[in-house]
């Protein structure tokens, strides 16, 4: 008997759904795709247990036919294509007439829609199998209602995020709607509250209604074209970056995208003037040839593939770049005359940055030209314009094909490679602030600088082990015998001398004193004159949302402050004086690994790290008296460690001294 079966209709639609509606927000996103393409100009969004019980899309386009009600469910079925040619040069967001039959499978749908000058019709759908058209209430538009997503697929139920984890993913979308359609006006409602809002007003208003009216002042505004590819959009200034990536946006077509090859692009133009886990801040919209790219190439549409690849990147990196090293072509990029500050380069002075060295290098003419950059006189460009072959090879599909620009999504490219923080080495730079070290650029700390230390002198959270007796000494046995360099404090102890780092010694302290605070929750606040207000983006609120106790039991004053914003008022008293700007970018600066490992930990130990500032310095001088009390608070335990893992004392015995003399062969 055979064993090849062929499936049935039910069967084949759950499997082809997976394939376009993974999540909630991938629901979401088609069915507002859907609105833009009718031509809507105001849509309202409503959602409730964060897209898993209700997601309702309402707009005032052309609406559907009578005619058409029913066939709007079958797959395959479009009114966007109606030739083989049309595939060439796609015009609309959706185009292959999957989304609402791929919905409609997984859940109960509903359409309600009505055409001008025509009564309004509704069609239900469930589990694939469509019902009569009867007649509604609406004067024009269209509204689909997907109710109990994945209820007749619980293998993707049980994998779905919490509410909280998939409304902030649908809003991060909704952000992407509102920048990529500034003319269009937006509502979005969660769980019945009004969360964004747009007026349609134009890219300026977007911008300031997602990130803030403070934003713009810090951007470029753009807008240039180059080997026919058109780029404009808000650029962050040479000064103005993001702990993560979920400040970047890029619309190519109108499209909203993750694309490595621009992305590459605009990181390689912004080489010069980023920090160790900086990342720029754009809304950039993109421009080519329809039939310079395809489209087709997800199921979710969320990348692209470009005929020319290399000529889209030279383009994009040329402006930008151009625009923040203030060339002479920058005055012709920018517009509404933004003025473009006069900023160094994190290069040391009097040492060539590693895109001034790069741009020394020679290049052909034919390669000039093929790439719009230089003149055939034969003039250097930098290097980036040629970007790394890897770029070009065939990109691996997304597994998730999330459109939101995480590492868990950029890392299904070949070439991609995801920040480590535990990369203690290649990211010394923080370590060397949270240590008391002071380096070029690091958030401004002015401590003596050190010898560069091992990276394992710096793990993310030291364990904290129980000392042996004999590291303990007793308080009537010591003797003051002064410090070297105003940081290492010196003791004699019977036959051993004791060097102690007072700096390392006094930040144990501290953080010992604010931990028994907190297990307490006893922590003494400082009020703050002017309350601290954090904007923040859907991913990063969301984050906030399900650690917000901790965080206040930790000592902060902290509530919600609008949309995707919060105050605070009240700050830890051993923290008086923290930067919280670089504290909160310091904890959003890699949503996707925190989600891995237990928060409260993290978050102790970022604090522990900030209260090194706090601590007595090298380089200061104690007076005995101080000294001793320092001594005294430690409880004369000589087996300590600073929370970064670094001794706080280091014994010398008298045989060890004598053998350094050779007294002792």
């Amino acid at each position: 008997m055979g064993k090849i079966n062929i499936l049935t209709k039910d069967i084949y639609n759950r499997i082809a759904a997976g394939e376009v509606v993974d999540r909630p927000y991938s629901a979401l996103k088609e069915l507002v795709e859907n609105s833009l393409d009718a031509g809507a100009t105001e849509i309202s969004i409503y959602v409730e247990k964060g897209g898993k019980q209700l997601i309702k899309v309402c707009d005032n386009g052309c609406g559907i036919e009578e005619d058409d009600m029913r066939k709007a469910f079958i797959p395959h079925a479009t009114s966007k294509v109606a030739r083989v040619e049309d595939l060439d040069e796609i015009a609309t967001l959706g185009f292959r007439g999957e989304a609402l039959a791929s919905i409609s499978s997984i859940s109960r749908t509903e359409i309600v829609s009505a055409t001008e000058g025509n009564p309004a019709c509704r069609v239900v759908c469930e589990a694939g199998y469509t019902g009569k058209t009867e007649p509604a209430a609406l004067d024009r538009g269209t509204e689909v209602s997907v109710h109990d997503l994945f209820y007749n697929t619980p293998a993707r139920m049980k994998f779905l995020k919490s509410d909280k984890a998939e409304e902030g993913d649908i809003q991060n979308f909704v952000t992407r709607f509102i920048l990529g359609n500034p003319t269009v006006s937006f509502r979005y409602y969660s769980e019945g509250k009004l969360k964004l809002q747009s007026f349609g007003n134009g890219l300026e208003e977007a911008v300031a209604q997602v990130y803030g009216a403070k934003v713009i002042p810090q951007c470029f505004k753009i807008s240039a074209e180059k080997n026919g590819v058109k780029i404009s959009g808000f650029i962050g200034n040479q000064n103005f970056f993001k702990p993560n990536k979920s400040y970047q946006s890029l619309f190519l077509n109108g499209r909203y995208i993750i694309n490595n090859i621009i992305s590459s692009a605009i990181t390689n133009a912004y080489a010069a003037y980023l920090m160790k886990r900086q990342y720029p801040f754009y809304v950039l919209f993109v421009d080519v040839p329809r039939d310079m790219v395809d489209v087709n190439v997800h199921p979710n549409k969320a990348d692209v593939r470009f005929a020319d690849g290399r000529a889209v990147y030279g383009a994009v990196y040329s402006v930008i770049s151009g625009v923040l090293d203030g060339t002479a072509r920058a005055a012709e990029f920018v517009t509404d005359c933004v003025r473009i500050p006069e900023v160094r380069s994190t290069a040391p002075e009097g040492e060539p940055s590693e895109r001034s060295e790069k741009a020394q290098a020679d290049m052909s003419a034919d390669a000039r030209s093929q790439m719009g950059v230089g003149d055939a006189a034969g003039k250097a460009a930098p290097d980036e314009l040629f970007p790394p072959e890897e770029l070009f090879k065939e990109e691996k599909k997304p597994a998730s094909g999330i459109g939101i620009p995480t590492h868990e999504d950029l890392s299904v490219y070949e070439n991609y490679e995801e920040p480590k923080f535990e990369d203690r080495e290649k990211n010394y730079p923080i370590y060397a602030y949270y240590s008391g070290l002071r380096t070029e650029n690091v958030m401004g700390v002015g401590e003596p600088l050190y010898e560069k230390p091992s990276c394992n002198d710096f793990p993310l959270t030291a364990p904290v082990k129980e000392k042996p007796a004999q590291d303990k000494i007793s308080c009537g046995t010591f003797t003051y015998k002064g410090n070297l360099f105003n940081t290492y404090l010196v003791y004699e102890i019977e036959d051993s001398v004791y060097l102690i780092d007072q700096h390392a010694a006094h930040e144990r302290l501290i953080y010992d004193r604010f931990k028994a605070q907190m297990a307490d929750r006893k922590v003494p606040r400082q009020g703050m004159l002017v309350p601290y207000i954090l904007s923040l983006t859907p991913a990063e609120n969301s984050f906030m949302e399900e650690n917000l106790m901790l965080i206040r039991g930790m000592g902060f004053d902290i509530e919600p402050f609008g949309f995707n914003a919060y105050r605070v008022c009240e700050v830890p008293a051993d923290l008086k004086d923290i930067d919280l700007k670089a504290f909160f970018d310091d904890v959003f600066s890699d949503l996707a690994g925190m989600k891995s490992v237990k928060m409260e930990d993290v978050l102790k130990d970022k604090i522990a790290m900030s209260a090194c500032k706090h601590a007595v310095k090298g380089g200061m001088r104690l007076t005995q008296q101080e000294a001793d009390g320092l001594l005294k608070e430690m409880n004369y335990d000589m087996g300590l460690k600073c929370p970064h893992g670094r001794p706080v004392a280091v014994k010398l015995t008298k045989y060890q001294i004598e053998k350094m003399f050779k007294r002792i062969v």
